[in-house]
């Protein structure tokens, strides 16, 4: 089967759920306008609404979802991808996000053996993603603020039994505090600091130096997932899931 028909077929069966959680204000009805039109099929004309509520700093796993949909109607695998990607790292647990990310995942020329994570470090990582920064550093101050008023009930009641509680509870309270700054440190890391990128370019050559000279170490097709590693002038250099790197313009990659 030609990828051509390949596209048609999954075109079909691939769930594009629209969703509808987005903040109030203009925002909200310009999205129930892309909403319109998407459902139309007028599909450029709800990329372009999305995007333009994208363009003002908003974010939400919702309105990457839908923004990856639109491009995946307009048949723009890789910028599809790219905003899948997007919505995983906000709502990493949501089935329909998963679900067409690995769907559009099937569509690009590129296949490589990717090294699996340490369990340990993948779990550390979902369950970072599993609130926003902003939730995890509430919680980690909450906790510390509690921590302080448990350790006061520690250091000066004069009843033994209060003491005990007051002593465990802080010790409660001071580890889920450092827990979640942990979260959030990792958090921020994931969504804002993120080194992931999408290959843009058509087709682009990984060099073995950051100049058009070097040697040609892998041929990389567009929607393909990499890791950025180190940035020389107009050059990155990059890590392919299997643990190949090479260099590539940096003009062929959009950042997640």
């Amino acid at each position: 089967m030609n990828s051509k028909k390949q596209y048609i077929l999954v075109l079909i069966f691939i769930s594009l759920f629209i969703r509808t959680a987005v903040s109030q204000g203009t925002n909200k009805d310009k999205f129930y306008q892309g909403v319109t039109y998407f459902t139309a099929g007028s599909y450029n004309e709800a990329l372009q609404i999305w995007t333009d509520i994208y363009n003002t700093g908003y974010r939400s796993a919702d309105l990457d979802y839908n923004i990856g949909n639109a491009y995946f109607k307009l048949n723009n695998i890789p910028s599809a991808i790219l905003f899948y990607e997007r919505a995983y790292l906000l709502k990493p647990a949501d089935e329909d996000i998963n679900y067409n990310l690995q769907v559009a995942r099937t569509l690009i020329v590129d296949r490589f053996q990717e090294i699996p994570e340490l369990f340990f470090i993948k779990w550390y990582n979902f369950v970072s993603l599993f609130l926003s920064t902003n939730s995890w550093a509430k919680i980690s101050i909450t906790s510390f603020v509690l921590f302080l008023l448990f350790l006061s009930l520690y250091i000066y009641s004069p009843r033994h039994r209060y003491k005990v509680v007051g002593f465990w509870i802080a010790i409660f309270f001071i580890i889920l505090s450092l827990t979640s700054l942990a979260f959030t440190a990792r958090n921020k890391s994931l969504v804002y600091d993120s080194h992931k990128a999408i290959i843009s370019s058509p087709i682009v050559s990984g060099k073995s130096s950051p100049d058009k000279s070097g040697n040609d170490l892998v041929v990389l097709h567009e929607g393909t997932k990499v890791t950025v590693e180190d940035k020389v002038g107009e050059w990155l250099e990059i890590r392919l899931s299997d643990g190949n790197k090479g260099w590539v313009p940096l003009n062929s990659l959009i950042i997640i």
